[in-house]
């Protein structure tokens, strides 16, 4: 459905140093940098990006939006998490763990990246 999502940061190497860690526990590599200073992580299946924001204004996150990350296991949704805790990244939501609704039973955490976003990474079971 999506070709690419991106993601205003304030301070783009602390943005990236998280997504690279976080990212890397879902087996995704690091970055390409562009010539702008945006970094892209790359898979079958869509691009990611952080850029600082075009129009030079400070980045906020959207009340209400959340980014959810595809993880193979449980256990890829855990790895996720505390790495993404240990590279700066806060605790949101509920602890990692089962979720139930509308027919639907997943295992799935939340973060706030360095600029305040929320995301998620989310295993279908």
């Amino acid at each position: 459905m999506f070709s690419h999502v991106i993601l205003g940061a304030n301070d783009l190497e602390a943005s990236r140093k998280f997504y690279d860690a976080a990212l890397a526990t879902l087996g995704i590599g690091g970055p390409a940098h562009d010539p702008k200073g945006r970094y892209f992580y790359r898979t079958p299946t869509g691009i990611f990006g952080i850029t600082n924001p075009i129009n030079g204004e400070p980045a906020t996150h959207g009340n209400g939006f959340t980014l959810g990350f595809a993880a193979e296991s449980p256990e890829a949704v855990d790895a996720w998490h505390k790495a993404g805790v240990e590279a700066g990244g806060k605790d949101c939501e509920d602890p990692p763990g089962i979720r139930e609704g509308a027919g639907v039973k997943m295992y799935i955490a939340y973060l706030r990246d360095p600029a305040g976003n929320k995301i998620c990474a989310l295993h279908r079971m």
